[in-house]
């Protein structure tokens, strides 16, 4: 029974309870919907048909009855029936909708997210942007995460990385954004139609990715360049210090050339870890400072709180606490050595980071809050899609997996469609994640294919092996060795050792 004829049923099922002032359990039975067989829905169901005033009786009660109980001569206008019937029908469809069933659960949390214009697709993918632009320009203040980049260039320049490991794509810093999506508009039909070929044409070919990839030679000059400013930050970190105005200059400088580029998620997914591990780092060493300052120094918790910022690494900050003559000023006296210890380590920090310890701090905080950002905009650009990857899953069942592996492997080729999806090439995302669906989906199945069969008598043999192997192992106290399984059973050395091995 489709919803429109439930909702049908419902309605009369409530409008002659209205009319006749009450219904048989016999008559609810045979109106509610078939997936109602739940003793408690069924409870759920007539508690609520009770509290709209209409009584539900085993058998229907006799004019005595109902003029007692004040329910006759009930016969409400049609209009009224309608608007009852309506109210009542939520209240059941909401019930109804409750299921233990995974499949259910998600189809009909699945059905309650709208599907995007070309409007919402291109806000979502730009909220997307903004929280990866966010990220990079975080990550790109730090030298040791631009080295990771100028490492991975020129394992890209060496051939032993492809370029779609490193770069997506690159941005004109010249191209406003209007010219951007007008040049999009006009390409448009042209990219979805051809992006629409490869994902018919291409749909068993693993080699072939509709997006190609920016241009190796383009890529090598845009490189030369980060690494021609790395270098010259370098330079600058020593002769001035973290401070100097060049150097915080040719920091800003590389920074900029950072959002030239749409790096590929995972060199991103590398670059912040390196400077999560660097925060993690500073964490660890300020607890330890923390703990001895203030658990065994009882250096009041406020007084800490307010003197520390900007004196990270300053042994200066030490001494002068210890000269304040404060009532742990004696205590800081005593463990000088091992505060010391700490903040030269925090010194050591911000040698090899290229960073002060605040700064590290704020990049971590502005990346924290882009990755967020990112990740909530993916979130609904997926969820807006999964009807999608149903309807694509449905095409490949009874091809050796299961409907519900069929649609995670879809899944994960729509989070990969998102990831790559740009939405200044001018076509639809649906149109980008179908080739991507499609990929995941028949890459499942051929690995699925892929199982080896043992013959018969390889099988034969693997049992044999396992019942001698027990009962040498009950006989001897230990494991049997390769040598004395093949001495029992009168086979060679070898043979037995491959046969371990499946």
């Amino acid at each position: 029974m489709d919803n429109e004829s439930q909702r049908s049923e419902l309605k009369r099922l409530i409008a002659k309870g209205k009319e006749q002032g009450y219904l048989t359990y016999r008559e609810v039975n045979d109106h509610l919907p078939e997936d109602v067989i739940d003793a408690e829905q069924m409870e759920n169901v007539i508690s609520m048909i009770n509290d709209m005033g209409i009584e539900v009786y085993e058998e229907a009660p006799d004019e005595e009855t109902l003029l007692l109980d004040g329910e006759a001569g009930g016969t409400p206008v049609a209009q009224e029936a309608e608007e009852a019937a309506e109210e009542a029908l939520a209240v059941v469809e909401a019930d109804l909708g409750r299921t233990s069933d995974p499949v259910r659960m998600y189809m009909r949390e699945m059905g309650t997210v709208e599907l995007l214009t070309r409007e919402g697709e291109i806000e979502i993918a730009r909220r997307i942007e903004d929280g990866l632009h966010q990220v990079l320009r975080a990550v790109s203040t730090c030298p040791t995460t631009i080295a990771l980049l100028l490492d991975a260039a020129a394992k890209v320049e060496r051939g032993e990385m492809r370029l779609d490991e490193v770069v997506d794509a690159f941005i004109d810093p010249n191209a406003s954004e209007a010219e951007a999506l007008s040049e999009a508009e006009e390409s448009g039909l042209e990219a979805e139609a051809e992006a629409e070929v490869e994902a018919e044409e291409e749909d068993d070919d693993d080699a072939i990715e509709v997006d190609k990839g920016p241009q190796l030679e383009e890529a090598i000059i845009r490189f030369a360049a980060i690494r021609e400013g790395y270098e010259a930050l370098i330079a600058s970190h020593a002769a001035t210090g973290l401070h100097g105005e060049a150097y915080q200059s040719l920091r800003r400088e590389l920074a900029d050339r950072f959002l030239e580029m749409k790096l590929n998620v995972r060199q991103i997914d590398a670059m912040a870890e390196a400077l999560r591990d660097l925060t993690e780092e500073v964490r660890q060493s300020e607890r330890g400072l923390m703990e001895i300052c203030i658990e065994r120094a009882r250096f009041p918790r406020k007084e800490f709180v307010r003197s520390y910022p900007g004196h990270e690494s300053d042994i200066h900050w030490i001494d002068q606490q210890i000269a304040a003559g404060r009532p742990y000023s004696a205590k800081l006296g005593e463990l000088r050595d091992e505060l010391v210890a700490v903040m030269k380590t925090l010194a050591n920090i911000e040698k090899r980071a290229g960073l002060a310890i605040a700064e590290i701090k704020e990049a971590s905080r502005l990346m924290s809050i882009g990755e967020a950002k990112a990740r909530r905009a993916k979130k609904e650009m997926v969820e807006a899609n999964l009807r999608l990857v149903i309807s694509i899953a449905k095409k490949y069942t009874n091809r050796g997996l299961q409907f519900l592996d069929l649609i995670q492997e879809g899944n994960i080729g729509l989070m990969k469609a998102v990831d790559k999806f740009e939405y200044r090439r001018g076509y639809k995302f649906s149109t980008y994640a179908t080739w991507w669906i499609r990929q995941a989906i028949t890459r499942s199945i051929a690995d699925q294919a892929r199982t080896i069969r043992i013959p018969v008598h390889m099988i034969e043999t693997i049992n044999k092996l396992n019942r001698i192997s027990r009962q040498m192992l009950q006989e001897m106290g230990r494991e049997p060795t390769p040598e004395e399984l093949a001495e029992r059973m009168e086979m060679p050395e070898d043979k037995i050792r491959k046969v371990l091995k499946i």
